[in-house]
């Protein structure tokens, strides 16, 4: 996971070597429209790319899923039927959303430290670089409508000023039906082979002067600095590929205590409460379309996603034995430090302070993760407590106007949250994971709601407790909470079983939090140490900093992979495998009649393989990981060759230790989703915007 501004001096040779045709200013340029003009951060947290000269931009199914369900209603099911605008003027606007262009990239770091003295203490060292950070990043976006962060790097010791800009009128213009845009559904995320056609369309307008502008009729498709052609060759073995992207985050710089934490607390905690959430969320949507449609997003992205993850990834760090590798680093550096009094002097405690942190600890975060998945996530009615604040500080100010200019922001606010909320399905899910806070987590960390509420007014039985929440609360609804504006009563509001629950559990949550702080200085401290030590242990490697959300580029080769012994995985999968998984009127594998209907004629039109078949997926050696969904696969001439939107099973682990022989990256191949569009959907008027080399 490269940074731009190095890949010349780092990777360029070894890219040329496996492929590239492109220079290192083809990919990043301060002076000339490069690739990394094409590629966006798609939202808050996936990738895009612009593929065509009027801002149309391709993303993952999985990452406009959020605004295809927000479109969707019974009557018009745009996840399950799909949806295309034949013109811009169907189009659909999403308020909320946004892309966000790299300007420039510039390492920072000696204008960062300059004010940070040796024998700092942590807070007035934390001080300076803020300040210095402030001022670098007011100073890039003066005169100009960008904006600037300087992120941190490799453990706080280097620093890098990202500048960025930011468009806010994002237009859905199309989608697969759900049965092609997330085929496989649970059973095979996170697996190959795959047969998922993973794949949204936007298009990024702006105003008529073409600079970032809010939603209006008048604004005009965005006429970009770069966007990417489009490759329909055929793809073999060994094949360059190149990825720019957005990764999230990565811990490969992670000791053995934080292998361990992962394995005894993060993931056992993630996999059992969401597992036992996602089973109540699962009934209900199977049962009610309505449902379906209100759960899809929060279900899929919200939940089921990492919750796999957790399952692979705690399965993969075993399998691998990643915290005795990490040991072994350990031992050596241990080693390296011993033999140098300077070293020792300077090093001698980084693993000691990240151990201790990481152990003290170890009660609160597990505290944490409860109070965040069973209370936060898992009790969506309590997250109205945001609402209820408002409205006290509001009727407590005695002042009319601010009363009246608050219920009307409160009445705009929560239409989203009742559009997507079924009260039985959270009570069923509140009943749970109440129960589940109190048996697994210690009594010291249990708010008082429960000895308080529960066991004096209801004996103990959490089910009549969260029946009478429900009975009660004026937010159980939107018609209880639209008649309760229309006359708004302090007390009633104080009283509120909402409130009174959600002060209860931020009392505690409170207290967790400034159990997990007292650790926080010796764990930054330890952990910029230790990443200093190894790049000074090992000066002949050349070590890329852990994700963080900045652009990344990864390059590597299509190819096969040995998943265990005496099996071997291809690199490509076909629409063969799409219905050779097909079951009729299964959640997860149905297919539409009309994709049935192309396969059996064989109707593929350009975009078949020369070798006869359909393509659907590949894998690649790219290193990614969450965030990167959506990113452009491109070939050595820095076209587009499909969208990447997922890992193996195998090397689930990755996050913490790269294992190069098992990691792949699963992409979506361009011709796949080409044909979607085109033949299957008729949305060829979307194609022809596009540069296609053949």
């Amino acid at each position: 996971m490269w940074l731009l501004p190095l890949i010349e001096k780092l990777n360029l040779g070894k890219m040329t070597e496996l492929g590239l045709k492109l220079s290192a200013e083809d990919i990043y340029s301060l002076n000339k429209a490069c690739l990394k003009d094409a590629v966006v951060i798609f939202g808050g947290g996936c990738t895009g790319e612009i593929v065509s000269s009027q801002g149309l931009l391709l993303t993952n199914h999985h990452c406009g899923k959020g605004q295809v369900q927000a479109h969707s209603s019974v009557e018009h099911d745009y996840l399950k039927n799909g949806f295309w605008a034949k013109t811009k003027e169907e189009e659909l606007p999403n308020p909320g959303l946004f892309v966000t262009f790299l300007i420039r990239v510039e390492d920072v770091t000696s204008q960062v430290l300059a004010n940070v003295k040796p024998g700092m203490s942590e807070a007035d060292r934390n001080s300076a670089i803020g300040e210095a950070r402030g001022a670098i990043q007011s100073k890039a976006i003066q005169g100009t409508n960008y904006y600037a962060q300087v992120a941190t790097f490799y453990g706080g010791n280097y620093f890098y000023l990202l500048v960025y800009e930011r468009y806010n009128d994002v237009r859905f213009v199309g989608v697969p039906p759900e049965s092609i845009g997330d085929f496989g559904f649970d059973s095979d995320n996170w697996e190959w082979p795959r047969h998922t056609g993973d794949f949204s369309v936007f298009r990024v307008y702006t105003g008529p002067d073409g600079k970032p502008a809010s939603y209006s009729k008048d604004n005009i498709p965005l006429k970009p600095k770069y966007y990417l052609s489009v490759s329909i060759k055929d793809l073999n073995k060994g094949d360059f590929a190149m990825i720019l992207g957005y990764p999230g985050r990565t811990l490969r710089y992670n000791t053995s205590w934080e292998v361990d934490e992962l394995l005894k607390i993060e993931h056992p905690n993630r996999i059992k409460i969401r597992g036992i959430r996602q089973d109540i969320l699962m009934k209900d949507m199977k049962a009610d379309p309505k449902v379906n449609i209100q759960y899809a997003t929060k279900f899929a992205l919200g939940s089921s996603n990492y919750w796999k993850y957790s399952i692979g990834q705690k399965a993969g760090l075993e399998r691998l034995n990643v915290k005795a590798k990490k040991q072994e680093i350990e031992k050596q550096f241990n080693t390296w430090v011993a033999a140098d009094p300077a070293r020792k002097a300077k090093y001698g405690e980084a693993l000691n302070m990240i151990k201790t942190a990481v152990e003290g600890r170890a009660e609160y975060l597990n505290a944490q993760q409860y109070m965040n998945e069973c209370f936060r996530m898992g009790c969506e009615l309590l997250s109205m407590n945001r609402v209820a604040g408002s409205l006290i500080s509001a009727l407590k100010s005695g002042d009319a106007n601010n009363v009246s200019n608050t219920v009307a922001s409160v009445k705009n606010s929560v239409s989203g949250f009742y559009k997507d909320y079924n009260p039985p399905t959270d009570n069923k899910s509140m009943k749970a994971m109440i129960k589940l806070y109190r048996a697994d987590v210690p009594t010291k960390f249990q708010p008082d709601f429960y000895v308080n509420i529960v066991d004096k007014k209801f004996k103990g039985d959490v089910e009549k407790f969260v029946d009478d929440m429900f009975a009660k609360s004026v937010f159980s609804c939107q018609e209880k909470l639209n008649a309760f504006l229309n006359k708004p009563i302090l007390k009633t509001i104080e009283s509120d079983p909402v409130v009174l629950t959600s002060a209860s559990i931020s009392k505690v949550m409170s207290e967790i939090g400034n159990g997990i702080s007292q650790f926080d200085g010796n764990l930054t401290i330890g952990r910029r140490l230790w990443i200093a030590a190894l790049m000074e242990m090992a000066p002949e490697k050349t070590l890329y900093p852990d994700a963080n959300s900045t652009m990344r580029l990864s390059y590597g080769t299509i190819q096969d992979y040995d998943p265990k012994d005496a099996v071997t995985y291809k690199y490509y999968t076909t629409l063969n495998g799409v219905m050779e998984k097909y079951k009729p009127g299964d959640y997860e594998f149905d297919v539409p009649q009309r994709l049935i209907d192309l396969y059996n004629r064989k109707e593929y039109g350009r975009y078949a393989s020369p070798k006869g078949y359909m393509p659907v997926c590949f894998t690649t050696t790219n290193d990614i990981t969450g965030g990167n969904s959506g990113s452009p696969v491109m070939n050595g001439n820095g076209e587009l060759i499909g969208l990447a939107f997922d890992g193996n099973w195998e090397a689930m682990s990755g996050d913490v230790a790269y294992e190069a022989a098992l990691q792949r990256t699963i992409v979506v191949d361009i011709r796949y989703v080409l044909w979607i569009m085109d033949v299957y959907s008729g949305a060829k008027n979307l194609v022809d915007e596009m540069t296609i080399v053949q």
